[in-house]
């Protein structure tokens, strides 16, 4: 049995700004769970872009692009200070009311979405991290019901690379329908949910054509990428070439910026173009005749509802996507882990955990 103690180490973000504004403490107090929730040991967390956006504030708002606004524009539920971190893995320690004790002591992986309503709309969606505290910590609470035991061998800390980056993909891929024997486009392919989105693709039966940076090539190919084009160049040309002239059904961006119109050109007449981020630029132009005349689909995705989770556990189950741990990090040296995210010197996912305790003998 795991004693609980009183304090925790954890990570706060206690503001809208820089590195400076992630604080780890070893003084917090641990959470109590409430009814109907679990209290876990947290051993895992990974790490993604949106704990950066929402530490920049960089969300902009519909009036104003470069205003300091949080992932939930209209209904802000972003306190500070926040602990963020949703790829959660952990052991139950301790049950609220109305959890069965035979729970105590399973490992979990955490499904961080918030879903607020009863169907599979994300229209009112908030995230662990955000609306409540994560996983950057020793331990947190979460409603029970977001506790998933997953049949798997796999370590505490490959199983910290799939959530919110597998999710979010695994949603854009549903989406846009993407279909056995169809062709997608993934942009910022090496990133957590670009080389997510390859892997999702070949479980479904799809072919994944890659963009990335010089390097990272054959990396993409060993898992899953049918080929790679390398960005700066003429996009439209090189996907035409990888592809051998074969049509892209699917594009699924996560990069935005100056390539979104080139973006559509290479879809094929009614193609589906996906997007869940915007790492070179949210602001784009757009041909509405490119969009109109060749019957293209347009859609935003974000997180996932609770049946692309359920398929995510079974494709981990199944053993149809593998993790890719590019570097794991004590939760004390936060500031290098995210600098290092930051930097996108890597593919795959970087990983947190929580520091040994320190033992008086």
């Amino acid at each position: 049995m795991t004693i609980v103690p009183k304090t925790m180490a954890a990570v706060q973000l206690t503001g809208h700004g820089d590195l400076d504004k992630l604080v780890y403490r070893a003084d917090v107090a641990v959470p109590h769970p409430a009814a109907g929730e679990v209290l876990i040991k947290v051993s895992a967390c990974g790490m993604n872009n949106t704990d950066v956006w929402v530490r920049q504030g960089a969300y902009g708002s519909e009036d104003d692009p470069a205003a300091v606004s949080t992932w939930r524009r209209q209904k802000n539920t972003l306190t500070f200070p926040r602990i963020q971190g949703t790829d959660a893995v952990g052991h139950i320690v301790a049950v609220g009311d109305g959890v069965e004790e035979a729970r105590l002591g399973e490992r979990v992986m955490v499904d961080f979405s918030i879903y607020n309503r009863d169907d599979d709309s994300l229209a009112d969606i908030d995230y662990m991290g955000h609306g409540r505290d994560g996983g950057y910590a020793e331990f947190m609470t979460l409603p029970a019901e977001n506790a998933h035991v997953i049949a798997t061998d796999l370590s505490d800390i490959e199983l910290a690379t799939f959530c919110c980056a597998y999710l979010t993909g695994e949603r854009m891929l549903e989406r846009a329908r993407l279909a056995a024997g169809e062709r997608v486009f993934v942009t910022g392919a090496s990133g957590g949910v670009g080389s997510a989105i390859i892997q999702l693709a070949r479980a479904r039966g799809a072919i994944p054509i890659a963009l990335t940076a010089p390097g990272k090539e054959q990396a993409l190919i060993d898992i899953g990428a049918e080929a790679v084009v390398i960005r700066g160049g003429d996009l439209v040309a090189d996907v035409h070439k990888a592809c051998l002239g074969q049509p892209i059904d699917v594009v699924a961006d996560l990069v935005g910026g100056s390539i979104f119109n080139d973006l559509l050109k290479i879809l094929k007449p009614e193609g589906r173009y996906t997007t869940a981020g915007a790492i070179a630029g949210p602001v784009v132009q757009i041909d509405l005749r490119t969009m109109y005349l060749k019957q293209l689909e347009l859609h935003g995705s974000s997180q996932g509802s609770r049946a692309d989770f359920r398929r995510l556990v079974s494709y981990i189950e199944a053993k149809k996507i593998r993790p890719l741990v590019a570097g794991v990090y004590p939760l004390s040296e936060f500031h290098r882990a995210q600098r290092d995210f930051m930097a996108k010197n890597f593919v795959g996912k970087l990983v947190v955990r929580p520091d040994p305790r320190r033992t008086v003998s």
